[in-house]
């Protein structure tokens, strides 16, 4: 079964990259609202690696909307902003920022993942070079820079979402355990299955944990240019975790792809056709649950 355009209405997009960015980007966050109002989107979130977003973001809603289509940021904890900077994640939260996120593009795996000419597509140019950063150390501990923010969300600010980042498995594990033990009510783990390489296994834990586990559009070589996954991989994060702990989104906005209300609308039709997702499930997945990690619930 194939869905319209009209299965987007009330879609939730957590993860768009959108600019202004020094990364080239397909949109920016004035025409991605413009696009997402149309198409009677509630809402997206715009994520950069560089640079947080929720000043730009808190503008296009106030002034720009669509058809009543909000548009939030986060933060990501890259070298750009001081990495487990817990004064930038807190200015950030007093903002409105609704994500937070791990490291992304300063993590040693993600800089390892796109080394020998592969490189990544949503990344811009930088006149320092940023050698990257291990997380978890040799014993399995957690940076205490990381446990400051993880404890500073857990206490100081509930609502917003603590995101994984780019980090390794094991790292992400770590990082999901301790948000956990502290108290972090919103978790959710960045595509598992691109770059983290995390097991099926681990993955289901981590959802038994509390954790909402990312099926993003983005990283499928059906739907990107950039992407490298395969379409069993989708098929097979459907078979084991529930429903309710999935965060469908796009995850689109590099230049070399398609805009993410394009790419949404053929990744949800991927699913139905390949794997038989239905309505309810894409409602679930796209809509209520996102809405609920963004605070529109």
């Amino acid at each position: 079964m194939s869905f319209s355009k009209d299965i987007l209405k009330g879609f939730v997009d957590m993860h768009v990259h959108a600019g202004p960015s020094v990364a080239a980007r397909k949109v920016d966050a004035y025409d991605m609202m413009e696009l997402a109002g149309e198409a009677g989107y509630r809402a997206f979130l715009v994520k950069d690696h560089y640079f947080p977003t929720m000043m730009g973001t808190r503008m296009i809603t106030d002034h720009c909307s669509k058809n009543e289509c909000q548009c939030f940021g986060g933060l990501a904890l890259n070298r750009s902003v001081g990495l487990f900077n817990v004064y930038a994640v807190d200015a950030a939260c007093n903002m409105g920022a609704r994500t937070i996120y791990m490291p992304t593009v300063s993590c040693v795996n993600h800089i390892a993942g796109h080394s020998g000419g592969h490189k990544f597509v949503g990344s811009g140019d930088s006149s320092v070079v940023d050698n990257g950063i291990e997380y978890v150390d040799a014993n399995g501990q957690l940076h205490p820079g990381a446990v400051d923010v993880i404890s500073y969300i857990a206490t100081k600010h509930p609502e917003v979402v603590l995101c994984t980042g780019h980090g390794t498995a094991r790292e992400v594990d770590a990082v999901v355990r301790k948000a956990v033990e502290l108290g972090v009510p919103k978790i959710c783990v960045n595509h598992p299955h691109f770059l983290v390489n995390a097991t099926y296994e681990q993955m289901r834990e981590w959802a038994d944990l509390g954790a909402y586990i990312e099926l993003n559009a983005a990283v499928f070589s059906s739907i990107a240019k950039s992407g490298t996954c395969s379409d069993e991989m989708a098929g097979k994060i459907l078979e084991i975790i529930p429903t309710e702990k999935i965060v469908l989104d796009s995850d689109l906005g590099q230049k070399v792809n398609v805009d993410p209300i394009t790419g949404m609308l053929q990744f949800i039709n991927l699913l139905a056709d390949q794997f038989g997702i239905t309505e309810e499930q894409i409602n679930l997945m796209g809509k209520k649950t996102p809405a609920m990690l963004l605070g529109l619930d």
